[in-house]
């Protein structure tokens, strides 16, 4: 394992998270506090408790998720698909690195980032409402776990990516509703039956849940399956990273 690679690409991506720092960090930050004080104040003020929660603090890890997995994603498509765009990617791939050593440098920085804006923001939630957190030890794993998957769903979206546009396709059209509608905002528990039974096709239903119960000790689903649920995602998105680079689809033609 070639450290001295990965350290080098973690830290040259780290260090573009720092220079735009208004955008990277401020803006996220700001996003969220505006949810607070709209989904908090607005419509708290209607429903005062979900599941014994004050609907304040029940749609804090939502939020956390809403912006972990938008930011792991847009940092770790945008990281593999510059290099690409310029043309530098070819000199990456023909110097003695593995493609694990890539991979563990784009995916590890893009996490990073994400990590970071979702403790910060976990830590501004405090300034909004009272949050517990029942099982810090479990809410981080959650947290790093989702940082990494999605990180990796980015990676493989900046390899596909054929322009701009094509970067922010996934991220609007596919993984921002399916968070939406995954019970950031809610419990799965409130909707019909119907709406119950079609939820649970929603993979991010799983993680909100799981990330839910390390707060307050509830969930919509067992936390075993959602632990299941994000490690088969992880490893579904390893298989495809490995298929692409053993083919070559996307990074050589």
């Amino acid at each position: 394992m070639n450290l001295l690679a990965i350290r080098a690409i973690f830290l040259f991506e780290m260090s573009r998270f720092f220079r735009t720092l208004a955008q990277s960090l401020i803006s996220p930050v700001l996003s969220t506090s505006l949810y607070f004080v709209v989904f908090g104040a607005a419509i708290g003020s209607r429903i005062q408790e979900v599941e014994g929660v004050s609907y304040g603090a029940f749609i804090v890890p939502g939020l956390i998720m809403l912006s972990v997995i938008t930011q792991a994603i847009s940092n770790a498509s945008f990281g593999i698909y510059f290099p690409k765009f310029i043309g530098t990617v070819y000199e990456l791939l023909s110097a003695p690195v593995s493609f694990l050593e890539i991979v563990a440098g784009y995916v590890g920085a893009a996490a990073a980032k994400a990590l970071i804006i979702g403790v910060i923001i976990l830590t501004t939630s405090f300034f909004f409402v009272d949050v517990q957190i029942a099982h810090p030890l479990a809410m981080l794993v959650f947290l790093v776990l989702t940082c990494v998957s999605f990180a990796l769903l980015g990676f493989i979206i900046g390899i596909w990516a054929g322009s701009f546009e094509q970067l922010q396709l996934v991220p609007l059209l596919v993984v921002t509703p399916l968070v939406f509608l995954g019970g950031a905002f809610y419990s799965i528990s409130m909707l019909p039956p119907v709406w119950q039974t079609i939820s649970m096709f929603n993979p991010v239903v799983y993680l909100i849940s799981g990330f839910r119960w390390a707060f307050f000790e509830t969930s919509d689903v067992p936390i075993g399956i959602s632990l299941f649920a994000i490690a088969g995602f992880t490893a579904l998105c390893l298989a495809a990273i490995w298929w692409i680079f053993r083919t070559g689809w996307r990074i050589r033609q």
